[in-house]
């Protein structure tokens, strides 16, 4: 029996997270790389780039927890963990979370994949420490000349619709003067 087939079974061809019963697939939960049962989910389409980061967190979309989090499945516990972990300043999750029950090994294993997350994750951040989004508009604080542009970009200038540069938290890009230059973080804050 496949890998698929056994997830299936196990999740009545639903998503193990929310119930869904489209756009299933299996998901390994790291930071073990083995596709087996014990470390492998069944979920869908929307739950898997949440949990990935492709798309951005819609806590509406996780009240679904307050069922699934009590699976006797550990991936299931170890995903219901990370992602109320991730969703801790909505009142409900931290109240889930701090009903939550896991036994030491899984809760290991819960912990050690959020240190990888936690790692790869690159987080810009405004003058001010406000957290930057792309597509934000932000005003730069100060006068910065552009080089190899032959212009100064003034301050006060609003730069709409940024984007972040993904592996350098102190770079961001946007639109001055119709060119498209790279801004340090710190020079700008959000609007």
């Amino acid at each position: 029996m496949s890998l698929e087939t056994e997830l299936r079974a196990r999740a009545e061809n639903k998503c193990e997270l929310c119930g869904a019963s489209e756009n299933l697939n299996a998901h390994v939960v790291g930071p073990q790389q083995e596709d087996e049962l014990s470390n492998t989910a069944l979920v869908c389409t929307t739950c898997s780039e949440q949990i990935a980061g492709t798309n951005q967190l819609d806590s509406n979309h996780w009240q679904c927890l307050n069922e699934s989090a009590w699976s006797q499945e550990a991936p299931v516990q170890v995903l219901a963990w990370r992602m109320l972990t991730r969703l801790s300043n909505e009142a409900w999750a931290a109240e889930l979370l701090d009903m939550l029950y896991l036994d030491e090994e899984t809760i290991s294993w819960a912990k050690a994949g959020l240190k990888d997350e936690a790692e790869e994750a690159v987080i810009h951040k405004d003058t001010n420490g406000t957290v930057l989004s792309a597509g934000d508009t932000v005003t730069l604080i100060k006068d910065l000349k552009v080089k190899g542009a032959g212009f100064t970009a003034k301050r006060g200038t609003a730069v709409r619709n940024i984007t972040l540069v993904p592996d350098n938290a102190a770079h961001i890009e946007g639109r001055v003067n119709d060119q498209r230059i790279v801004i340090l973080t710190e020079f700008v804050k959000k609007n």
